[in-house]
Formats: C-alpha cells, structure tokens, sequence
C-alpha cells in the first residue's frame, strides 16, 4: 500500500479547498492513477487532438451530459 502526506488547507471559501503534497508525492499519486501507463498516455494525446480539432463542448454540470 501507497501511502501519501498530504497538506489540505481551507480555501477562499466554504467550498474550496487547497491540498498541497510534494513532487515525490505527486509521483506515487500518478502512479497509483495509472497515469504512467501507456494506454492513458495514448488516451491524453487523443484528447489534446480532439481539443485543437474542436470536437469536444464544455459542460457546467454533469446533468448537461444527458442532453
């Protein structure tokens, strides 16, 4: 098991929060996600495409999905 120290401090408001942790942290935090892995890699290239091509839409809540 990973085990990570992190900060979280209160934000501007009620609502915000901020969670600080170091680089070595952030490490084993992308390596728990998979962010290493080869296939999500392949799937943020794509994505960046997909943006500079203008085939995504910007959202303001998840129950825009359903439309």
């Amino acid at each position: 098991m990973v085990s990570l120290n992190l900060t979280i401090k209160k934000g501007r408001n009620k609502s915000h929060k901020m969670v600080e942790f170091n680089v070595r942290e952030f490490e084993k935090l992308a390596a728990l996600f998979g962010m290493f892995n080869p296939e999500f890699v392949k799937r943020l290239n794509k994505a960046e495409k997909d943006i500079k091509a203008g085939r995504i839409r910007k959202i303001n809540s998840l129950a825009d999905l359903e439309k």
